[in-house]
Parts: C-alpha cells; structure tokens; sequence
C-alpha cells in the first residue's frame, strides 16, 4: 500500500474527523488506512489539533483508553456568533420582508444552506457537554437548522409530524395549544423514531409564546426523553413569560412595525459559546 507524506495525511485525517463530527475514530482506524505506525498517527494529530485550534476551526479531543481515539468537535468563538447574527439581523430588517399582518419573511434566509450551517453550529456550542442523543424539530420552516445543528453535534434529527402518515407506523399523538395561533393544533411522531430514555434537545426556528416547543416538550415526555435545552433562531421580547424556561434564542425580534416599515431585531449577546 502507497505511503503517504505527512502533509498528505494530516490533510486525510482533518477532512474524515469534519465530516464526522463527535464521532470517535480509534488510532488503529487511521493506521491502516493511512499505512502509517501509530506513534507517527499520534504525531500527526498534534500537529491538526494545534492548527486546527489556533485557527479557530474547531478542535481535536483525543480519549485515553483500551477503547478510546480521536474525534472531532465543531467550535464557535463569541466574536464569529456575534459577527455573523449581527448581519443576519441586518438582513432580517429590511423593510421589504414585513409581511402583512406584522410578520416578517425569513423563510429565504433560514434555508441557505451557509446560513443554516452557521446556525446550526453556534446552537451546537450553545449546549456543548451536555448528554444528546437526538436533535428534535417539528414540520415547520426550522427544519434545515435543526438538520444543521444535528450534523454539528453528530446525531440524528427527529422530526415531529403535524398529522400522523401511514408511513410512520405506530405514532404518539398530542394537541397543544399554539402561541402564535392561539388554536389547538396536533403534533405525531413515531414510536420508532427514537430510543426511550435519550437526551434530547429541541430546535425551533421562531418561538413567540412558546407553545410549540411546550408541545415538543410534552411530546419527549411520551418517550421518557431527556429535554437538555431548547434552541430558538428568533424569538418575540413579548411576552417575556413564555411557555417553556430552559431557552436559547439566538435574536429576539422586539417589534414589527407595518405602519412605519421598521424591524428591530437584534441578536442575544449573552450565548454560552
């Protein structure tokens, strides 16, 4: 089997620990498949996780043990949050994107992709440490973030349906009230989507009162879930009691005002990042 030079493996190594984001790869794994002896392996990784960390791309962890190896983790620093909500928040004013009825259009933005991934990423870091087996979204607009934020942390998405499909098989069904709404709406998912017991955590694009992400919760209940936290992209000043405590919005959007065309949207200074 070709050798190949320590550029070239670094270079293998960083791309297969950045696809696969928490998960941990043994030392034996890179030694067959870059031929190379495991103290020279060990080098290399020193080598990723130095540069890796003094860029601020992320870092490299490394777990001791018979049963241990490296893994990847996404970070983001407290300036590159605050510089990229910032001009998303820019974005998200223009006049242009009020809606009648006071709501504002954010449907475009949230699902660029470049857009989605750099949320999804500052979300992940917002419960970095914490047990999460399951990221959990309902069938709304959040979906690519949440999808995002699940491939930060390296877990699979679940997705609560709106109505039960045929599809699904056996599913939990609840009603909650809606906040924005006000009306009684239902929420499914499927009693194969995930294991009992897991940590999960909650993804929603917008939250005003609250009552989808009550809904979630009350759903995880069903499952013997663990809810660790809630992820918001935006959420209302008013009310400031929502319906749910153990949130993280990303901005919070303070008023839309149709008469004067004005948006004040501004980004939460205070992440956990």
């Amino acid at each position: 089997m070709e050798r190949f030079k320590r550029n070239e493996r670094i270079a293998a190594m960083v791309k297969i620990l950045s696809d696969n984001p928490n998960k941990l790869f043994s030392l034996n794994y890179f030694v067959e498949k870059l031929n190379a002896a495991k103290s020279t392996i060990s080098e290399d990784i020193v080598i990723a996780k130095n540069v890796l960390e003094e860029l601020g791309l992320g870092r490299i962890e490394t777990v001791p043990g018979a049963s241990g190896g490296v893994k990847y983790k996404n970070s983001v620093t407290a300036a590159e949050s605050m510089e990229f909500l910032s001009r998303i928040a820019r974005t998200l004013s223009d006049p242009g994107r009020i809606i009648t009825g006071g709501f504002l259009y954010m449907a475009d933005v949230i699902s660029d992709p470049q857009v989605a991934w750099a949320a999804g990423n500052v979300l992940a870091g917002c419960f970095d440490g914490e047990p999460i087996q399951y990221v959990v979204t309902v069938e709304t607009k959040g979906i690519p973030i949440a999808l995002m934020t699940a491939r930060a942390i390296g877990v699979p998405l679940v997705i609560a349906r709106r109505d039960n499909r045929v599809t699904e098989g056996s599913a939990v069904n609840i009603n909650f009230l809606s906040g924005s709404t006000g009306r009684i709406q239902t929420m499914s998912l499927s009693k194969r989507a995930m294991e009992r017991g897991a940590g999960v955590l909650i993804i929603d694009d917008f939250m005003k009162a609250g009552g989808t992400a009550r809904g979630m919760v009350d759903l995880m209940k069903e499952f013997d879930a663990r809810v660790v936290g809630i992820g918001v992209m935006i959420t209302t000043s008013k009310p400031e009691e929502k319906l749910v405590s153990n949130y993280i919005p990303l901005m919070y959007l303070e008023g839309v005002d149709e008469k004067a065309g004005k948006v004040s949207l501004r980004p939460n200074d205070r992440l956990p990042v």
